[in-house]
């Protein structure tokens, strides 16, 4: 299969689909690589290093996207992309297609086939291609934040860990997942004071033995995020429903009880967001102000450490890259937790709570099977 990788577009996206040594695995396969141009050049690999690889170099990504049989992506197609598309052609990357109805359509008129890491399940109904990015996301929400807080930059002029004398910064985590442990792991290793919020008891058990009583863990309820979030400093969100928008945890109302120049840390908003009042930002501008609270949502944070990010990604994304090169659609079917990353195919809308998020239409493709 020749396999296409084209740069990223996204505004501040350094990371790419598929770095060298991953190459060299689906050369090492018997497939062909397209690259476009500079498409490593955000993490220090640059076409020559592709070249070394076994890759071909494509002039742009119009040659990428007419050439190839699946192309291999980081971020959800672009409007300049999806219009390159075709029907047969398999798509593979993030899509967050939950808040995203035009991309959802543009995928739709293509008639591809559209992989998304997000939804991929493995054996134990983990989501093993967006653990590593939930992972980088969650360690890099405590730097924004304490960067958010500083002055200059609009927040109330706290250091996380405080000093001798000097009480520490109040961080609240709204979700105890892979993200809320990482935030919560770089916050209590920066001596902040810290709650995590969740609703799974029993995951709550496993975060007071991971953290041996250094954090506090509450039951998320309406009571407790309101009490919570009036003493927080720095709230992260980081709630997840698979597939679906992230639910509103946090009500405009809500920001009235909040200190004022506290900082929101929004890492669901690839899904909506879980504050009501967030919007999408970007590394260039990554924050905004709504009643007095700092509020940082940018929908591509782990592209600010693109090489950390790109290997991780890669790390996890090969196997079931090369399954899909390997025997086309049919290892969607052949392939355990490839079938739950299918969320569209022919023109067909297959991933159930994108399709309720989003008022569409969907049809069950489990009977492949």
């Amino acid at each position: 299969m020749l396999v296409g990788v084209p740069k990223e577009i996204k505004a501040h996206e350094y990371r790419v689909g598929l770095t060298p040594s991953a190459v060299r695995e689906y050369v090492a396969h018997g497939h062909k690589v397209l690259v476009e141009s500079d498409a490593g050049a955000g993490i220090g690999a640059h076409d020559d290093a592709y070249r070394a690889a076994g890759a071909d170099i494509a002039a742009d990504a119009a040659e990428v996207f007419a050439k190839s049989a699946m192309i291999v992506k980081v971020k959800e197609p672009q409007p300049s992309e999806w219009v390159q598309l075709r029907e047969g052609q398999i798509l593979f990357t993030y899509l967050h297609l939950a808040p995203d109805l035009e991309q959802t359509k543009g995928l739709l008129a293509s008639g591809c086939t559209a992989v998304a890491y997000e939804t991929v399940v493995d054996a134990k109904g983990g989501l093993p291609l967006l653990a590593p990015m939930s992972e980088v996301a969650g360690r890099l929400s405590i730097e924004a934040a304490a960067l958010a807080l500083r002055r200059y930059n609009g927040g109330r002029g706290l250091l996380l860990g405080g000093v001798p004398g000097v009480a520490p910064a109040r961080v609240l985590v709204l979700g105890g997942g892979v993200v809320g442990t990482q935030a919560a792991r770089m916050a209590v290793g920066l001596g902040a004071e810290v709650s995590i919020l969740d609703r799974a008891i029993s995951r709550l058990r496993q975060l007071d033995d991971l953290f041996a009583g250094r954090v506090r863990t509450r039951y998320s309820t309406l009571a407790a995020i309101e009490e919570e979030i009036a003493e927080a400093d720095v709230v992260i969100g980081a709630v997840l429903v698979p597939g679906a928008s992230a639910p509103k945890l946090v009500s405009r109302a809500m920001l009235s009880r909040m200190k004022p120049r506290a900082v929101l840390v929004d890492v669901a908003i690839d899904q909506g967001g879980c504050f009501e009042t967030s919007r999408p930002t970007t590394h260039e501008s990554p924050t905004f102000e709504v009643d007095g609270v700092i509020h940082y949502c940018v929908a591509n944070m782990p592209g600010a450490v693109p090489v950390t990010s790109s290997e991780a990604l890669n790390n996890a994304t090969l196997p079931y890259g090369l399954a899909l090169a390997d025997r086309g659609v049919d290892a969607i079917v052949e392939m355990p937790g490839l079938l739950e990353g299918l969320n569209v195919h022919a023109g067909k809308l297959t991933y159930k709570a994108v399709a309720e998020s989003l008022g569409l239409p969907w049809t069950d493709l489990r009977s492949l099977r």
